[in-house]
């Protein structure tokens, strides 16, 4: 029973309007849209403001600037204007989990996020209603905040399909994707076992922290019982742009980075390296319109990199350091000549350089969607700063994409005596879910 001393829901926020009021005037037209084009959706017009206008192929927001819709062709999290903040986490299933289990967590996953993703709370009470003697729905610390671009993007792991022992705990097994398996030992690997793999993934993106934390602790708290938390990272400072409204920002080198990255305002590349196709796997096809994620914790040796030259640092990166160019001349987005050569002969560019080895010319026309982050977790116990990128890329190939690119750059990259890869997981994206529906209801259902 309800104590009526108890403060409503709906008193006033900070800002004059609650989270859930939020809801009431944008998210209700936002919940009940259709498939939109390349994975931005379109919503019901829900204000009168010039902010409800919908832009470009993306589909902007329309119930607002901090709004983006949950339900949708694609997920939210992909194309969508990459945000400022990242939380990211990888679960695991218990052992004693059914398929049954399976199931209802990702059908309250999915409408916990399709609140959250509007600004309202997590759950049928929220964080002040509902039985005083019993826990709340929501964990509360975002009360008074607006939905900061939230998106919340749902992955399933190799582990999902057959356990480390080959197990097909959920009848899965033969709808596995081809594509879907650990990624192979890269020669930059140290790779750490807390660090790495998960059955399931959930990417929190926001312009505000407390927002994607507070999204990925009510999808935790949700799933207590049937998941746990594996592993998880905050990010912070976008490493690319995925929209060309946006600026190039500098990864913690000091060099911009994700110039050449692919863009939604560019759909048919986005079609062809991003989303998988309906041919692409016969016994996948509940994939189709979805994507692969791999994510990757790289560790930067920060006070290596801070005691080298500026010339051999942009040596290393193939780019100046100011406006991003290439040495070879131009501007920012001025295309690489890899021919160009100095008074010396020698290539400006030179053949291990980091944007001669991962330019999609010299790797048949391999593209990825970048969406990493930079992070820093203090220092580690050495002393140094333990910072670097979490690299999150969407491909539709992995085995033609990802890894023929990411064994190269290992290889050859002189980058990588400042990297160290100590994270690493790959998950597959199902498209986006319909309201009534669930993230993963293609495969489950």
């Amino acid at each position: 029973m309800t104590d009526p001393n108890r403060p409503s829901d709906h008193a006033a926020q900070p800002d004059g309007v609650s989270r859930r009021r939020l809801f009431g005037l944008a998210g209700v037209g936002a919940l009940g849209v259709g498939a939109g084009v390349a994975g931005g959706l379109a919503v019901a017009r829900a204000t009168d403001g010039d902010a409800g206008a919908a832009q470009t192929a993306l589909g902007q927001p329309v119930a607002g600037p901090s709004v983006w819709p949950f339900y949708g062709a694609q997920q939210s999290g992909i194309v969508t204007p990459a945000q400022d903040r990242l939380h990211f986490a990888a679960f695991d299933l218990s052992a004693a989990a059914t398929r049954d289990d399976l199931v209802r967590l990702l059908k309250a996953w999915s409408d916990a996020a399709a609140k959250m993703t509007q600004g309202q709370e997590a759950g049928e009470f929220g964080a002040l209603s509902g039985p005083y003697d019993a826990p709340p729905d929501d964990t509360g610390e975002a009360l008074g905040l607006p939905a900061s671009r939230l998106t919340v993007t749902i992955g399933f792991g190799p582990g999902l399909f057959r356990d480390s022992a080959g197990r097909d705990r959920f009848g899965l097994a033969d709808s596995q994707p081809d594509h879907l398996q650990p990624l192979p030992h890269f020669p930059s690997d140290n790779l750490r076992p807390d660090l790495t793999g998960g059955d399931l993934c959930v990417q929190a993106c926001a312009d505000d922290p407390q927002v994607a934390v507070h999204a990925v602790r009510n999808l935790s708290r949700i799933a207590f019982g049937t998941a746990s938390l594996r592993w998880s990272q905050l990010g912070f400072g976008r490493t690319s742009s995925t929209s060309t409204s946006q600026a190039t920002p500098r990864n913690l080198f000091g060099f911009k980075d994700g110039t050449a990255n692919l863009k939604a305002e560019d759909p048919a590349a986005v079609d062809e390296h991003v989303w998988v196709h309906e041919d692409d796997d016969p016994k996948a096809s509940w994939l189709a319109g979805g994507s692969y994620l791999i994510a990757r914790k790289i560790k930067m040796h920060i006070e290596t990199w801070d005691r080298t030259s500026l010339s051999e640092q942009e040596q290393i990166v193939g780019r100046d350091k100011r406006d991003g160019a290439p040495l070879s001349g131009g501007d920012e987005f001025t295309l690489p000549d890899f021919e160009a050569a100095g008074r010396d002969d020698k290539p400006l560019i030179g053949p291990v350089a980091h944007i001669r080895l991962a330019h999609p010319s010299q790797n048949d026309g391999v593209r990825i969607l970048r969406r990493g982050y930079n992070f820093a977790d203090g220092n580690d116990e050495l002393g140094r700063l333990s910072a670097g990128l979490f690299f999150i890329a969407f491909v539709r190939d992995p085995d033609k994409q990802f890894i023929p690119l990411q064994t190269r750059l290992s290889r050859d990259d002189t980058m990588m005596e400042y990297l160290q890869h100590t994270g690493s997981g790959i998950f597959a994206v199902p498209r986006g879910a319909q309201p009534g529906g669930y993230v993963g209801d293609t495969l489950l259902a």
